[in-house]
């Protein structure tokens, strides 16, 4: 029995513009020198793919992952407390959170600095795996894999907000004075590499038996 191919915007002269996701006319034929195709709404550079999608998202994920060790490891904050300097990292701060009764608060910053960054960098690590093995089956799934990606991803600075509050309410009762550590620093990095290699990520690639080489690589 014949397979019947689907057809495609592609097929038909058009492709989906990444910027507004409007569909737009294209050709393939050559243009004249320094003219290029945009999209007729928001002037965005017209593309089938990506530009070598694969290879920088798995560039972003490989620093964001190199950044997420000393994030965990160096101070995220040191409070100071009638002349006594209280350092705490990621993990121990949600714990001493916990440990004083601020549980709802304890538990948002774990997910959102601990759980929300594991899931984004595996979910796209799979997305890729699967990409370059050139895996056509169980799609469905890794488009749900996808969308709760970048879902989570908005949630990634949750944690930043609370500690901010935090501050404010510490620093308002002169009791205490609050100093933000290096590692704050490099989980605010990890947070926009990830976001960038999610947006990176050429979702229309895991449908595809084998990347078009010749659009992946412009």
């Amino acid at each position: 029995m014949t397979e019947t191919r689907q057809l495609t915007a592609r097929d038909i002269g058009y492709a989906l513009c990444h910027s507004c996701h409007l569909l737009n006319p294209y050709t393939d034929r050559p243009l004249p020198k320094g003219y290029k195709l945009i999209c007729c709404r928001c002037g965005a550079p017209l593309k089938f793919r990506k530009t070598r999608s694969v290879g920088r998202t798995w560039a972003l994920l490989v620093a964001s992952m190199i950044l997420l060790a000393p994030a965990n490891y160096y101070t995220v904050m040191t409070v100071v407390e009638l002349g006594y300097a209280q350092p705490d990292t990621i993990i121990s701060g949600t714990l001493r959170l916990y440990h004083s009764g601020f549980v709802l608060i304890a538990v948002l910053i774990f997910i959102a600095s601990v759980l929300v960054p594991f899931f984004k960098i595996t979910g796209l690590m799979y997305l890729l795996y699967s990409v370059q093995r050139g895996k056509v089956r169980r799609v469905a799934h890794r488009i749900l894999v996808y969308r709760i990606v970048r879902v989570i991803g908005r949630w990634s600075m949750l944690d930043m907000f609370v500690m901010s509050i935090l501050l404010a309410m510490v620093q308002f009762g002169k009791l205490a004075n609050v100093e933000p550590g290096p590692a704050a620093t490099y989980f605010t990095l990890v947070v926009v590499l990830t976001m960038f290699a999610a947006e990176t990520f050429d979702p229309r690639l895991m449908w595809m038996e084998q990347p078009e080489r010749g659009v992946e690589n412009e």
